[in-house]
């Protein structure tokens, strides 16, 4: 009896033990579940820039570790080797076995870097085309600025002015290339003048009286031909 007692008080401990492990293991799930869904949820966006930062930081961890898995794969290579070249199957093989935990934790890593790597590149996309939008939208009020303060009416009032103002320009210099002649009035009485001085002079040649003329002396003429010789004297 006394035996059976105390089976019955293990078995209810036992049960005890286990309900109790079987709540922690609920209720420390949904704590977990919990912690992590509030710490994700906490998270606040960041400027793109520094991200991009913080990324490629991380890829560069990620080449680093890269770099020393190769290193203990070439190890293991190397040690695998050695151990075959001993005669140790056992301990090639065991080699050969690690090395291969290192390949996948390499594979593993090159996964992390290729998603790393194409977060930095969407990341550096998206900032690209969220600058050229806000340069864009500057760039139109700019304009809906300018075309505000100017306006069409504005631009018709100031091509008129232009043009009056051209106009006046073109008088100005006409009325300055105008030649300046203060007897221009008097060219009519002027020619009439003229015309009777050169009717008084042809006048006075006519009526002077013609010059005497003398007679001419009359000259020899000049012989043409050579004159005979003298006749020698004897």
């Amino acid at each position: 009896c006394l035996c059976h007692s105390f089976s019955r008080i293990f078995q209810s401990f036992h049960l005890y033990i286990n309900t109790s492990k079987m709540f922690n293991n609920l209720f420390g799930s949904k704590k977990a579940t919990t912690s992590t869904v509030s710490a994700t949820s906490t998270i606040q966006p960041t400027d793109p820039q520094n991200t991009i930062v913080n990324l490629r930081e991380s890829i560069a961890n990620q080449e680093k570790r890269e770099e020393h898995i190769e290193m203990k794969i070439q190890a293991m290579v190397k040690e695998a080797k050695a151990k075959m070249a001993k005669g140790d199957k056992k301990g090639a093989l065991f080699a050969m076995k690690r090395k291969k935990l290192y390949e996948q934790e390499q594979e593993k890593i090159q996964n992390v870097k290729f998603t790393l790597e194409t977060q930095v590149m969407n990341l550096e996309s998206a900032a690209q085309n969220a600058q050229t939008v806000k340069a864009m939208q500057q760039g139109s009020k700019t304009m809906q600025k300018i075309r505000t303060e100017v306006g069409v009416e504005k631009v018709d009032d100031i091509m008129d002015e232009i043009k009056e103002e051209m106009e006046l320009a073109q008088e100005i210099s006409q009325a300055i290339a105008q030649p300046v002649d203060p007897l221009m009035t008097d060219e009519d009485e002027l020619l009439e003048e003229l015309n009777a001085l050169e009717t008084a002079d042809l006048e006075a040649e006519l009526l002077k009286p013609p010059a005497r003329s003398e007679p001419a002396l009359s000259l020899p003429t000049v012989p043409s031909s050579k004159l005979p010789a003298l006749a020698q004297k004897e």
